[in-house]
């Protein structure tokens, strides 16, 4: 099994596409703000997974991953959030892609909570 065969992986790298598609739209102004970060985080959910699924033979480094990925997830939020307020997002659009990110962050927060099905081995 492949880090890219994991669901949370795969729904994660979706919503950072979502995420890199809309914010080719905003404003010039926010270039170096909002667009850089929110495409930031939302890759760096798919990365620390894949890292972490890369040292699963550690189990306290793959959940620290995992939570790394969480929180990024989480952060992803926030700016969505800011690209609804700021109107670069409908609501529509703002609601579709915070599901996404609850979805994965369900997905992480499960493989944090059984390593083991992961290919974990506890020593």
């Amino acid at each position: 099994m492949s880090f890219n065969s994991l669901k949370a992986y795969q729904k994660g790298f979706s919503l950072a596409m979502d995420v890199f598609e809309i914010s080719k739209s905003f404003p010039k102004e926010e270039t170096y703000s909002l667009t850089d970060q929110i495409r930031r985080c939302s890759r760096s959910v798919c990365t620390n997974i894949a890292e972490g699924y890369r040292k699963r033979n550690y189990p306290k480094h793959f959940v620290s991953k995992l939570t790394d990925s969480d929180s990024e997830n989480s952060e992803t939020q926030v700016w969505l959030e800011f690209c609804l307020s700021c109107h670069y997002i409908s609501k529509e659009r703002y609601k579709t892609l915070i599901e996404k990110s609850h979805e994965v962050g369900k997905l992480i927060n499960y493989m944090i909570q059984n390593p083991q099905k992961f290919g974990i081995i506890e020593t």
